[in-house]
Formats: C-alpha cells, structure tokens, sequence
C-alpha cells in the first residue's frame, strides 16, 4: 500500500488547541512538526460554510529525510521519499452537532502520499471521504485493504484501480517532469473525463477556466512568468480553489524540470512560513496558494498577485473574503510574446457553456499553453543538436561522448539565424525573454538533464 499512499490522517478541531491529528491508518511514525503541519493544513484559514464539506491539497516538507529509514508500527518500512515533500489530499467536512461548544463538529481526512497524482487522489478521497463520515474506521480498513491489492506504480502504467466498489481508468506519467496528454493517453478509446483519469494532471471539477475566469485575457502573461521563474502568490477564497490553480500552473512547466517550490495551500502554521514569507524578496519560481487575507500584508512586496476563484453572484457578493480582487495583478512584467486572441475568444465563450464543455475548454487551454512550453524549447534543441559530438569526433577525440560545453554567443547566433516558432512581438522582445531564461535556475537543471541523455545514449551506442 505504501507505494501508492503513506497513510490516512483523521484530524479533529480541538476548542483548545485547534486541529490536531486523532488517529493514522494504517500506523505510520510521523514527526510531531508533521502531525502540525498536516493538521492545521487539512482545515481551510477561514469559515466557509455552515455545513457542506471541501476538498484540497497541499505540500509540505518531509521531515523524515534526513532518517534513512524510519520503521512503521505494524512493522513495514517507509518508503525513500522521492522529493523530500509529503503531499496531503484532505476532504474537510463541517456538521452542525448540538453537543459541541461550537455547534458544529469539523473533521479532515487525509490522504497522505509521496507521489503527486492530483486528479487520483482527489478523486479517491472525494470518494471515501463521505463514507468515512458515516461509517467510521472500517471504510479506512476497506480503503488500505482495495489499494494493498494494486500492483505497482510503474512509469507510464495505464491501469484499473479497484476502491470502495468502484473501478477507476488511470495513466500513470512517466515520471514528474513529463505532461500527460489527452490526445496520446493509452487508454484504447477517446479520452473521456469521466471515466478516464491523467493521474498527475489537476483536477478538473470545478473546470479550471471557471476559477481562472478574472484572469483569462493575463493568461499569457502568466506563462510567461511561469517559464522565466517569477514567484506568484496565489490567494484564493477556499483551499480548494488555490490547490487546483497551483496544480495547474505547475503542470505547465513540464517538460522542464521542476527548479521552484510550489505549495498548492499554505497557512501562516506553516514550518516553512518564516523561511518562505519574509521581507526578503521571494524565492525564484515560488507558486505560493493562500486564502488567509494576512498574507495581502506580509506579501505586499511580491511582484505577481493572481486571485482565483468562482465567480460569486450578487447576492454572495457580501460573504466573500477579504483579499485581493480577483484577477491577475503584476507590478514588473511586461509580455514578450502575443497571446492568441481566437484561442482566448473560444475559452470566454466556453464560460458561459455546459460544465462538459467548460472542461473541454480548460482541456483545450492547457494544452495551447503546454505546448507554448515545448514550442519555447525549439531554438535551444535545435543550438543542442550543434553540440552532439559527430560520429568521428566520438572515435577520434579521447572521452568525447557528451555534449560540448553551451556557448551562450553562438545560441544567441543561432536563434538570430533561425528565430523561434513563438509569436515574439520583436527580435528584441526574443533576445530579451531567452537572456532572462538563460539566467534561472530552470535552465540549469534542463540543460543538465539534456547533457545526461546524450551523454547516457552516447555511451550505449559506444559499448553496443
């Protein structure tokens, strides 16, 4: 089971401590900083309804990294971690309950993995999370029980997952920094959001458009600011609305490597809040979703704001939260690149359509972006290819089986030679947009990863 989910986490509200964690299943060793930190993370900042219940997640830190190996109480092993965070999926209820203090009763279930599979795990703990509301513990025993029976979670697997008398239609991704796509999924038919589940990809109820919708014509600009490693504070009225968008946004950086933080909801409880939320300028590439308006102060210096969420009517207009409006708010960045005016004409008119087709539409958005991603690889591939020792030089020249070193010059030659295929507003908007990206850490970490393919498929051709 632990390959798939570490454990499930029951939280209570406690009058006078707050959360606190009351019960894992199966046993698992957690820290007491981790029990804090996931217990004050499963529960929303502020109040958000009378009764009714929500579904989120977040990331925080693993703090068992630095033990080798830390042995659970039935006795199994926890697993090495994969990137030295946990990632939590947590269904928050709020019932009305005479007996309490409060007169209502708040409960978190949560899913805690190392494997960040948004649209699985929100799915499965949509699922029990109700259930486990009525029927207690023995719906967690049946939940353990369904996943201890899955097979592994192999690279690219696309598989029937068995929970709670159901079956789920999953693909797995090959690893963290490879998009899944709707147009190559493996699942032998047209892809079909409600039967088929991407599992790294966010998930897609409400539709993404919808909690984006403020923001839609800046959504270019957010790419933009995406690739050059701009941190973005992302507030929103529910954990729910900033996990979904974070998500979404990170999902956009693939293929390249994953060079920042993100946190799809963080609270001033937070271990990391000192460390992430200062007078410092912000970390590079930090995606931040918060709901609680002290952040409006504490990040007052944060150069790129975007405010998610639905659309309230006119009659809710009064309960929403203090915060910032919603929409996207940069004080720096200037576009380099024209955004595709018919692409956003499609996706405001779908706002106004049939849940079905809003999620076609946020579908269909994703991948322009994403493959705005890709297209923005093309000059630095094509200068690549030039670095690939020929044939003679891989036979004559000592040790010459990796890449040449990267000339910033002769990119710059090349990309004045050849262009790129993005729809640039000028040469200088080009030059000035690669210059920027050739200096954050993302750069480092693609170019190294390319160096480590070529240099892996050299040495196999050279012993084969």
């Amino acid at each position: 089971m632990s390959q798939w989910v570490l454990a499930f986490v029951v939280v209570n509200f406690d009058l006078d401590v707050g959360p606190v964690v009351c019960g894992v299943h199966p046993p698992l060793h957690l820290a007491p900083a981790e029990k804090e930190n996931i217990a004050f993370s499963s529960f929303p900042d502020s109040l958000q309804f009378e009764q009714g219940s929500e579904v989120h997640s977040f990331r925080i830190q693993d703090l068992g990294t630095s033990q080798k190996r830390v042995v659970l109480d039935h006795g199994n092993n926890r697993p090495d971690n994969i990137d030295g965070y946990l990632y939590g999926y947590s269904h928050f209820s709020q019932r009305r309950d005479n007996t309490s203090k409060r007169g209502y009763q708040q409960t978190s279930l949560v899913l805690l993995s190392h494997l960040q599979y948004p649209a699985l795990f929100t799915t499965l703990i949509m699922k029990l999370g109700p259930l486990f509301l009525t029927h207690g513990v023995p719906m967690l025993e049946t939940a353990c029980h369904n996943i201890a029976h899955w097979c592994s979670p192999s690279p690219g697997l696309t598989i029937e997952l068995g929970f709670l008398g159901s079956v789920l239609h999953v693909e797995l991704p090959m690893n963290a920094d490879i998009q899944q796509l709707t147009e190559t999924a493996s699942f032998h038919e047209k892809f079909d959001p409600t039967l088929h589940l991407l599992s790294s990809i966010a998930p897609l109820d409400p539709p993404p458009i919808s909690i984006f919708e403020a923001s839609l014509p800046h959504l270019w600009s957010i790419w933009e600011c995406l690739m050059l490693c701009e941190p973005i504070l992302v507030f929103g009225s529910s954990p729910a609305a900033t996990s979904q968008a974070v998500w979404w946004l990170r999902d956009l950086l693939r293929p390249i490597p994953l060079a920042n933080d993100f946190r799809p909801y963080f609270t001033i409880h937070d271990k990391d809040h000192a460390l992430l939320v200062n007078k410092l300028p912000p970390k590079s590439g930090l995606i931040l979703g918060v709901t609680n308006p002290f952040f409006q102060k504490s990040c007052a210096h944060w150069p790129h704001v975007l405010s998610v969420g639905l659309k309230a009517s006119p009659r809710r207009q009064a309960t929403i939260m203090a915060g910032p409006p919603l929409g996207w708010c940069t004080r720096t960045h200037r576009r380099y690149i024209s955004k595709d005016r018919q692409v956003l004409k499609a996706i405001e008119k779908a706002c106004h359509a049939s849940v079905q087709d809003r999620i076609q539409a946020s579908l269909d958005l994703r991948r322009h972006l994403s493959s705005r991603t890709n297209t923005m690889l093309v000059p630095l591939n094509r200068y690549l290819n030039t670095l690939i020792p020929s044939p003679t030089e891989r036979t004559t020249v000592s040790g010459c089986r990796r890449l040449k070193p990267f000339s910033t010059v002769d990119f710059f030659s090349s990309l004045k030679a050849n262009g790129s295929p993005l729809p640039f507003k000028s040469a200088t908007k080009r030059r000035e947009f690669y210059e920027r990206w050739l200096k954050t850490p993302a750069f480092g970490l693609w170019l190294a990863q390319q160096e480590e393919v070529v240099h892996r498929t050299l040495q196999d051709k050279w012993t084969g």
